[in-house]
């Protein structure tokens, strides 16, 4: 347990948090799959910038199918579900859904690779999960129950742990930053296909029937720079250093950082419920860190990503 990999984790939580109230914001002046390809072209376009003028060699061809899952995990499938969730249901209630990802990533991580958490932890990222899912369904104010928007949510649930839980082991084999912009820059062909697939050029945006506001222009700029990219830097370096269970119980918080991004940007209501619940959660995020993860040693490491030098092909 690192305290670098915690601060780095809630970084990217924070970012993380805003994504679906902007998400929101700019579904309901465009489109769900316009803001899915908007967003997408965005951070295709920014991580392949980074690539090239670092002159970063391709990677290597045993990380090139883990990249594959990265990006049908959290640069397509994510992003498009939440996308579709947002045409239907509250910012708050899908925050507050997705409380059962941190427990849906830990146990990717137990699949997919050879991380054994103890007891404790799996008491913990239950109770974590327990209480999500009990604010979720419990209450008015976040838009409890059952909607058409929770099925594709429940889509986004896997499609994240996938993302997360390969994307991070494959950060602790090569820089964080080059995971997330490898997966991005293969799925450039993909982002640039899309607006013409969709029949919406780039420019109907601002030339369309209904003029985009700076708000929703800057909502889209969040997701595809901040949510898409920036903080994936942020998450994949930590999942690295402190291992894919145990980072995905910080997770537990993203809800409240969605409800405060709701709150101001939506004007959704934070009561004292919330409140409540908020640091309860939290309090099995502490707990959970001072439990037992075993993992597996790593042939490499990803390095320190100051200068991140770039991996061997």
């Amino acid at each position: 347990m690192s305290r670098r990999g915690f601060v780095l984790g809630l970084l990217g939580v924070a970012a993380f948090g805003l994504t679906l109230p902007l998400t929101r914001v700019a579904v309901l002046a465009t489109s769900a799959l316009d803001v899915f390809a908007l967003r997408l072209l965005l951070a295709a376009l920014a991580a392949a910038a980074v690539i090239v003028l670092l002159g970063v060699p391709p990677p290597a061809r045993e990380h090139r199918f883990p990249l594959v899952l990265v990006a049908a995990g959290v640069v397509v499938g994510f992003p498009l579900f939440t996308s579709l969730a947002m045409d239907s249901a509250p910012a708050a209630h899908g925050g507050v859904v997705l409380g059962i990802l941190p427990l849906a990533t830990a146990v990717a991580g137990v699949l997919l690779y050879r991380e054994r958490p103890s007891v404790a932890f799996w008491l913990t990222a239950a109770a974590g999960s327990a209480l999500a899912l009990a604010f979720a369904l419990g209450g008015k104010g976040a838009g409890g129950g059952l909607g058409i928007g929770d099925l594709w949510l429940a889509l986004a649930v896997p499609s994240a742990a996938l993302g997360y839980a390969v994307g991070g082991r494959l950060s602790s084999r090569m820089p964080a930053w080059q995971v997330i912009s490898w997966a991005l820059v293969g799925s450039l062909p993909v982002a640039l296909a899309l607006p013409a697939l969709l029949g919406t050029p780039l420019t109907g945006l601002l030339v369309g029937p209904q003029r985009v506001s700076l708000s929703v222009l800057s909502a889209i700029l969040y997701l595809g720079l901040v949510s898409q990219y920036g903080g994936f830097l942020l998450w994949y370096r930590a999942l690295a250093l402190d291992g894919v269970a145990r980072t995905s119980q910080i997770q537990l918080v993203q809800p409240f950082f969605t409800l405060a991004g709701a709150a101001l940007l939506l004007g959704e209501r934070i009561d004292g419920r919330t409140i409540a619940f908020a640091l309860a959660i939290l309090a099995t995020v502490l707990l959970s860190r001072r439990t037992k993860v075993h993992r597996e040693p790593e042939e490499a490491s990803g390095g320190d990503e100051g200068a991140a030098p770039p991996s061997r092909p």
